[in-house]
């Protein structure tokens, strides 16, 4: 039952999110405007600490921005159309795995800009990639929790962006610390530990979500 619940809202998201491109078309073109306005403000970035930082600086804008509407499109009769047909845990699942699959899409363009205008000195291309999966899913994972408890007010954006902060922090640390290390050229190894961090945060909010989202679904 859940699996089916699951299916049939993800493929409801996607559809949805092909008949309206306005919204990913919008968001794709946030990142692109934005690593080009970098490149004619630094041309070339050789310092990896700054490289690194700059990418996922758009990133985490670009992804506010794509994920804060995952419930907050959503009227109140919509919700309660989807209260009688799924349960909670389908619903919040799915809007994970799409927010995640859509960010991911986002990055891996914000990527290839990235590297084609400012230049890629990226030199452990398999865990950077790493990282932007981990990364999506759980960048996803926060903001789609946060956004469905920031829909229960008026004051929406506000919310999402107070709530939202402290959880990213440890996140994004050691999501930074991780591309830093595929950057430099660090093998797996080495960075074994921060990966592991990475996975088990991931695995946490989702979790939490998993747990939570039905108590802010009966409201």
């Amino acid at each position: 039952m859940f699996t089916q619940e699951l299916k049939a809202l993800l493929a409801k998201e996607i559809k949805l999110e092909f008949r309206h491109k306005y919204a990913l078309n919008g968001i794709l073109l946030y990142v692109i405007s934005t690593v080009f306005i970098s490149y004619l403000s630094f041309k070339q970035i050789v310092d990896p600490p700054t490289w690194n930082a700059l990418f996922w600086i758009i990133m985490l804008f670009a992804s506010v921005n794509a994920v804060s509407k995952s419930f907050m499109q959503d009227s109140r009769g919509l919700q309660l159309y989807y209260y009688t047909l799924a349960g909670p845990q389908a619903v919040i699942i799915s809007k994970i795995i799409y927010n995640a699959l859509l960010l991911l899409c986002i990055s891996l363009t914000c990527y290839a800009f990235y590297s084609l205008f400012i230049g890629n000195i990226v030199q452990n291309q398999i865990l950077f990639l790493t990282s932007l999966i981990l990364g999506s899913l759980g960048i996803s994972s926060v903001l789609t929790l946060i956004s469905a408890i920031a829909a229960k007010t008026n004051n929406n954006f506000s919310l999402m962006a107070v709530l939202s902060f402290p959880i990213m922090v440890p996140l994004l640390i050691t999501l930074m610390k991780v591309s830093k290390d595929a950057v430099d050229g660090l093998a797996f190894s080495v960075t074994y530990s921060y990966l592991l961090v990475l996975t088990l945060l991931d695995l946490i909010v989702v979790t939490l979500s998993y747990m939570l989202f039905p108590y802010i679904w009966k409201d």
